[in-house]
């Protein structure tokens, strides 16, 4: 592929994520990367704060990337749910440990 032809895609991406990061107040930490590839099954993914778009035109390409834009922002709850959820489970855990320590402890104090 043309090297300009690449270049205006990457540029024509980065100028639609800015304009959709300032219309909507939100996803400014998000980068986009052009990196087309038939041998990828994905159109795109957001990895990180990082937009990989491997679709090789530009018309899908930029679809691709409002979606994964979109689809980012969205998710954004449900992934602080997610990273809240774990941390009670872990604490959950940690005291059912400890609970059990104990009552094994007990029982070996009463076997001696």
């Amino acid at each position: 592929m043309n090297n300009t032809i690449k270049h205006n895609l990457q540029e024509t991406l980065e100028t639609e994520l800015e304009r959709l990061k300032n219309t909507l107040n939100t996803g400014h930490e998000l980068k986009v990367l052009w990196l087309p590839s038939k041998a990828s099954s994905k159109a795109g993914e957001v990895k990180r704060n990082l937009i990989c778009i491997y679709d090789e035109k530009k018309e899908t390409a930029l679809e691709t990337m409002k979606h994964e834009f979109i689809d980012y922002i969205v998710s954004k709850p449900y992934t602080i749910q997610l990273k809240i959820t774990n941390k009670l489970i872990e604490s959950i855990n940690e005291i059912a440990y400890q609970m059990k320590e104990d009552i094994v402890e007990k029982i070996c104090t009463l076997i001696r």
